[in-house]
């Protein structure tokens, strides 16, 4: 509603005005006429420049003012030219109009390219950042998920692999040793599929310094040289990097930062792998590859069992879980061995791939009493034989 009484009131302020001044010799409703048209013209000019952005707004302005100074610049030259009085306001006005209309679009078009802040910088002299740069080390392009966190958008601004980390690669690849030779191919393949990313700037630099021998100390004192920081898995290059006050990003670190928290206390379901190097321990390890070490599982190798855990510790490798087996006293005592055995032979129709879903048959059915079958189940099919 605002929005029309707005317009309705400049419309009608228009039409009055030129009712009342009549210019260009014209009376009432011819001038009237012409005080609607200028309105008109003045709201279509406001619906246009409403959908225009601030840049073009800018660089419509500035080309128009240029262009009018263009058009006063022809005006000094045609009035002292040896024309009729007619021909030369013509020529005059018709430069403006040209001028003024060709600096309105260029410059809105090319306005496009402004920056908001470019005149704060340009009056204060700051010059503009540098382009952030990160060294790629051989390691983390063997390690492939350099691309992953690429696809991710969590790495921005230039990746850079220098010539020398290449050469280092392209002589993995070459190795006469098959598992080597697979890395080396490995990490070329990460390397062009980064290269393939529409939003990553991958480039390859031919800088290397002289300085240096070895490829760990060269990529550390070209990261010096650029100002760069330095992407790579090797835990070595990571801490003289660091003792060295450059910045370092482990690929290996970012993945410990993102597993589950797992804290003393909490119940967990893993499956035994091989003995501990303490006696009577057993390891297992998470989906994500966290090493657990359980108390009292060595016995219980290939087995998938409960435990509680006790302590979290945290490693340059990454973390470790201690745990013991899961014994609450709160849980009832196990069933006589009589009846493991008559539900053991009844447990024949039992489809076993469900024995980890509590109470639940193979036909789909619900078992009378579930928290006593799944809680004794170390009892039914773990306990050795006392014979």
């Amino acid at each position: 509603m605002e929005f029309w009484l707005v317009r309705l009131f400049i419309t009608a302020c228009a039409t009055a005005l030129c009712y009342k001044l009549a210019p260009f010799g014209l009376h009432d409703l011819p001038a009237a006429g012409l005080g609607f048209l200028l309105a008109v013209v003045i709201l279509l000019a406001e619906l246009r420049l409403r959908r225009a952005e601030i840049g073009g707004l800018l660089g419509g302005a500035l080309g128009t003012v240029l262009g009018m100074f263009a058009a006063l610049l022809v005006t000094l030259v045609v009035s002292r030219t040896d024309q009729a009085e007619p021909s030369k306001s013509f020529l005059e006005y018709a430069a403006l109009l040209a001028f003024a209309y060709l600096g309105l679009v260029l410059g809105s078009e090319r306005g496009g390219e402004l920056k908001v802040g470019s005149p704060v910088r340009i009056i204060s002299g700051a010059s503009p950042s540098p382009e952030p740069m990160k060294l790629l080390d051989t390691s983390v392009l063997i390690d492939g998920r350099i691309a992953d966190v690429c696809e991710a958008h969590f790495l921005d601004g230039v990746l850079a692999v220098p010539q020398f980390v290449l050469h280092e690669l392209q002589l993995v690849a070459d190795s006469s040793d098959s598992l080597k030779r697979q890395r080396g191919r490995r990490g070329l393949e990460v390397l062009e599929r980064m290269q393939k990313m529409p939003k990553v700037d991958v480039r390859i630099l031919d800088q290397e310094p002289s300085q240096a021998d070895d490829v760990d100390h060269k990529l550390v004192e070209l990261a010096r040289r650029l100002g760069a920081k330095i992407v790579t898995n090797d835990f070595n290059l990571n801490k003289v990097a660091t003792v060295q006050g450059l910045a370092v990003l482990n690929v290996n670190q970012l993945a410990n930062a993102l597993k589950p928290v797992v804290l003393p206390g909490e119940p967990l379901r893993v499956l035994i792998l091989r003995e501990g190097k303490e006696p009577n321990q057993g390891v297992a390890y998470l989906n994500d590859g966290t090493m657990v070490v359980v108390d009292g599982g060595r016995r219980l190798i290939n087995k998938s069992v409960d435990i509680q855990v006790t302590s979290v510790h945290q490693t340059t490798a990454g973390k470790m879980i201690f745990g013991r087996l899961d014994d609450r006293p709160d849980q009832p005592a196990c069933m006589p061995r009589q009846a493991a055995a008559a539900v053991a032979g009844r447990g024949a129709s039992i489809d076993t791939s469900r024995v980890d879903v509590p109470g639940r048959a193979g036909n789909g059915s619900r078992l009378r009493e579930p928290p006593q079958i799944e809680r004794c189940r170390g009892a039914l099919f773990s306990e050795p034989d006392a014979d």
